[in-house]
């Protein structure tokens, strides 16, 4: 089915909230409220976490996983390459010496996990990504935008609800 793009724009930070709230309770067919829900503001509002839900957050998984595999990986290949030369005389000393191998081993857990945290910051963040189908420079200045993304059927519902919240300007555009 086709999708549509509603953007709705508000003064009051109320309002919008408003507007969000009977958005999470209605039961609009072809309208998911976690999936197809943005919103977009010109300050930061600490209610916009409480208004919009909890929202994972996994960077942190990305930095575990970057600083293990890169540690790991260097251990392996310093490991590996010491043991290349077990052939040569070593004067008492272990093939693989641990304590010197640590060193290098901690600092490439720290690149791995910079490296990959930031990765997976950009994956997290979805970008690249194309830009909002629907984009007003109002939301910059000082007007709250609430995106919704719908099938056709459930648009009137979506901008009934906008439109009972005083919406100041309601914008659509059909998707693909």
């Amino acid at each position: 089915m086709s999708k549509r793009h509603i953007l709705a724009l508000y003064n009051d930070f109320d309002e919008a909230e408003l507007a969000v709230q009977e958005l999470r309770t209605a039961q609009i067919k072809g309208f998911n409220v976690d999936d197809d829900l943005t919103v977009k503001s010109p300050i930061e509002h600490p209610e916009v976490e409480r208004m919009i839900g909890y929202k994972p957050i996994r960077v942190q998984w990305f930095t575990l996983i970057g600083a293990l595999t890169g540690g790991i990986l260097a251990f392996s290949l310093i490991a590996g390459s010491q043991a290349n030369f077990y052939s040569q005389m070593k004067g008492g000393k272990p093939i693989v010496p641990i304590p010197p191998d640590m060193v290098l081993t901690y600092e490439m857990f720290i690149l791995g996990g910079v490296y990959i945290t930031v990765l997976g910051f950009l994956i997290c963040a979805g970008l690249p990504a194309r830009r909002s189908p629907l984009y007003s420079a109002k939301v910059s200045e000082d007007q709250i935008g609430i995106l919704v993304r719908s099938d056709e059927s459930a648009a009137p519902a979506l901008k009934d609800i906008f439109t009972r919240h005083k919406a100041l300007e309601i914008q659509e555009e059909a998707g693909k």
